[in-house]
């Protein structure tokens, strides 16, 4: 059979394997077209695949954030900026007892120049939300959050719309989502002040 082999290839060729074989050259295999044509019509879907998913992810994001701003610019036309009216946290935080499937954890930053004013129910994505509302000078920054495991859309960190200044960020427990037409920097301090809150009623009370 060996010999059959060899009879059928012509000198030249002979010549040619027996060049490669001494250079240490690999022998070249084709790839059949149509194995060829698969793998590149398999690339293509996946990658067809990858942008659809990423193209709804955005489109979500997209719609939640421009929810989360109607509800913002609707309290400020209405007269439904607060349903509890209260500078007191003791006084807003037990108002949603009852009212919500949990508890929103409520601050008051008067000291540091943002006052609570009230709060409030609202509805984002179909779901029941948490709406505080505070104020700075003569601008209102309402406060939407509900558990950070609802299975809601997320949003971009940072977003800028009509005006409007929106910030959001997901803590250990709660989604959180301030809306404001205060400047970026001193809204970006508000969001520092709620972060810390969460952060000292998170930490174990020291012991005496």
């Amino acid at each position: 059979r060996v010999n059959a082999v060899v009879g059928s290839l012509t000198g030249r060729q002979l010549e040619a394997a027996s060049r490669r074989a001494a250079n240490g050259e690999p022998s070249v295999k084709r790839i059949p077209n149509r194995w060829w044509t698969l793998a590149v019509a398999a690339s293509l879907a996946i990658v067809s695949v990858g942008s659809w998913q990423l193209a709804t992810i955005r489109a979500n994001s997209d719609t939640l954030t421009q929810t989360v701003l109607e509800s913002h610019v609707r309290s400020l036309i209405g007269e439904h900026l607060t349903d509890v009216v209260s500078s007191d946290q003791h006084t807003v935080k037990p108002w949603f007892n009852g009212r919500l499937d949990f508890s929103p954890p409520v601050y008051d930053f008067a000291g540091r120049g943002y006052p609570l004013m009230g709060g409030r129910l609202e509805y984002v994505g179909e779901r029941k939300v948490a709406a505080l509302v505070y104020g700075r000078r003569k601008h209102i920054i309402n406060v939407f959050l509900w558990p950070a495991d609802a299975g809601m859309a997320q949003g971009p960190g940072t977003a800028t719309r009509h005006g409007y200044h929106l910030l959001h960020w997901n803590g250990s427990d709660f989604t959180y989502w301030v809306v404001s037409d205060l400047g970026t920097t001193e809204l970006q301090e508000f969001a520092e002040l709620l972060k810390d809150g969460d952060s000292a009623a998170a930490s174990p009370p020291s012991s005496p």
